[in-house]
Formats: structure tokens, sequence, C-alpha cells
């Protein structure tokens, strides 16, 4: 039961967090410029721009689902914990240390399979600008030296189990630079849910497809149960 409703929750976190568009790598030209205008005031740094990083750092770059975090470990390389399929599909090291794209991030988020790698910033940044260190003005923790997170990162490199409310990219940055995993953008699909449930306008909305159901396929457990329980139990947590 707690599986199913796990796995329920992520789908629901997947659908809140999708984008019209997503990012492709650009076939020329600048790089687009994006950024979180709550999160830093300073303007993100284009991902073939000189970079300025040290050791330890925190990079943060918009994908096409979500915001993606890795530490940067200097020499041009960043960790960072990306969902992936490509390693259940072929054991080609090769093939598999090839940029991940944005299929290849979907399908592994789908699959909850995932990988801490190394890239390119570059590659990491997948085209879009790069923001540094932004959550350190959201995060109540003091960040570690620059040597330590990097440390920690380098360390965990490897394959990871994945999950979009327990285990992402967010809670494996914070951990590398704060010393404890959490994930500022679960927190916020729960907030949302929260508001959700509270609405008691969810309750009278479910109340009438549960009795639309049952007229439109008769009255039955299948259709009765859900018709019932689904607005009594928001109706309770409201």
């Amino acid at each position: 039961m707690l599986d199913t409703l796990t796995f329920l929750l992520e789908k629901l976190f997947l659908l809140a967090h999708i984008k019209l568009s997503s990012l492709p790598p650009p076939l020329g030209g600048e790089p687009p410029l994006t950024r979180r205008c709550d999160r830093e005031d300073s303007p993100p740094q284009p991902a073939g721009a000189p970079q300025k990083f040290q050791r330890g750092d925190l990079l943060e770059v918009p994908r096409t689902l979500f915001t993606h975090f890795g530490i940067y470990l200097g020499d041009n390389r960043v960790a960072h914990l990306i969902p992936d399929i490509l390693p259940v599909l072929t054991s080609d090291t090769r093939q598999i240390q090839e940029m991940v794209t944005n299929t290849r991030l979907l399908l592994g988020v789908l699959s909850k399979r995932a990988s801490i790698r190394v890239d390119s910033v570059e590659d990491f940044a997948y085209g879009a600008g790069i923001m540094l260190n932004a959550m350190d003005r959201a995060v109540r923790r003091s960040p570690l030296s620059g040597e330590e997170v990097a440390r920690r990162a380098e360390r965990l490199v490897g394959t990871v189990s994945y999950s979009l409310l327990w285990n992402n990219c967010e809670h494996f940055v914070t951990y590398c630079r704060y010393g404890t995993a959490q994930s500022l953008q679960t927190d916020k699909f729960c907030e949302w849910l929260k508001s959700l449930i509270r609405d008691q306008r969810n309750v009278l909305l479910t109340a009438l497809l549960g009795l639309l159901s049952m007229a439109c396929l008769g009255i039955s457990s299948s259709t009765a149960l859900p018709a019932l329980l689904v607005p009594f139990t928001l109706w309770m947590a409201s």
C-alpha cells in the first residue's frame, strides 16, 4: 500500500513540474539565459562562457521538468545525480558516458534508475545558463568548505536508486554542501498538495465525479467505494 501511494505521489509530482517546452542544446549562437528571480539576484552564467567556478560550488540549471543541480569538482568537471535509462539497456560504458539527453532523463525518472556521474560543465548545463550557489540563500545551514563538499560528491559517484520525492539531484547536492539531504522542490510540491487537499471545492468536485461515474457505469463496489471514500478522505483531511 505504501509503495503504491509513493508511486502515485511521484507521478503526481512529475506532472506538477512538467513545462510546456524542453531545453535542447542550442545548435549555434549564444545559449539561452534563464533564471529564477526568487533564488538569486545575479544573472546566470552562459554554459559556454569562461567559468569562474571554484571546487565545491553548487551549480544549478533548468532542465525539462525541474531544476537540475550539481557540484563543481574543478577542471571543468561537475558531479551530479541524474536519472538515466541507458545503463538498463546497455553495458557499453562509452555510450553511457555520452551526454544524458532529455529522453534518457525522462525514461530514467519513470524507471527510477539514476547514477551520480561526472560530466563536463557543458554537458551538465545542456545549453542552459548556470546559476552559482543560489541555494545558499534558501537553505538555513552554512555551507561546508569547498574541498569537503567536493570530496563528498566524489565519494558518492556510482549507480544509485532514484526517487522524485525522496532521492533526487537536490538531495545529493544539499547533502554534499550543507551536510543534510533535502529538496526545496519537493517541499514546494508537498505544500501545493496540502493546499489542494485543503480546498473544499475539490471535495465537491470528486463527489460529483463519483456520482457521474455511478450514473454512467452503474452502482457497483468498483464505482461506489471510490465515490464515497475519496470525497470523505479529502473532507476529513481538509
